[in-house]
């Protein structure tokens, strides 16, 4: 049986996904921050928004595009993505997202980048190498591959550049 829903239900849940966003990408800075108090804002932030996130995904599955539109499926993921501190609700997007990629309801992009964040929170290799552990001399450098050598053409069967294109875009300057 289907589920009803209230008229407006996925509406709100896409302005509430997109300005959780909004809310993560503002903080991000603080993630890394040398001022205790702006990572503890940014674990708080993080948690709260994943917890909530897990809340969503009981109750209607992977916020799909279909269901939420493109900003705010993207915003999901994000979310996912920054879950760090709670492995079950990250775990859960990822079978849920890896069950909407294999219907074609989502991007397998998104499923690398949330398949590897979530196998190096584990303590495991990243398949995709899209989780940078370290910059040395100035260069990102993966968190350990599974298959380093096989990278790129890995990155490549999901629509991402490959690794040193990527680690360009994303080195400091």
């Amino acid at each position: 049986m289907a589920q009803q829903h209230e008229p407006g239900t996925f509406a709100r849940l896409a302005a509430e996904l997109t300005a959780m966003a909004a809310a993560d990408h503002a903080a991000s800075a603080g993630a890394h921050s040398p001022d205790l108090a702006e990572q503890l804002t940014w674990r708080r932030l993080t948690a709260h928004h994943g917890e909530r996130l897990d809340e969503i995904m009981a109750a209607h599955g992977w916020p799909t595009a279909e269901l939420v539109g493109p900003e705010a499926a993207r915003a999901a993921w994000l979310i996912a993505q920054h879950a760090d501190r709670r492995a079950d609700i990250q775990r859960r997007a990822l079978d849920l997202l890896t069950a909407a990629v294999e219907a074609g309801r989502a991007d397998a992009r998104d499923l690398a980048f949330l398949h590897d964040r979530t196998l190096v929170n584990e303590g495991r290799p990243q398949l995709y190498g899209t989780q940078i552990g370290a910059v040395v001399d100035g260069a990102p450098v993966p968190w350990p591959c599974e298959q380093p050598d096989r990278v790129d053409e890995l990155r490549a069967g999901v629509g991402i550049e490959p690794f040193a294109v990527y680690t360009a875009e994303h080195a400091p300057h």
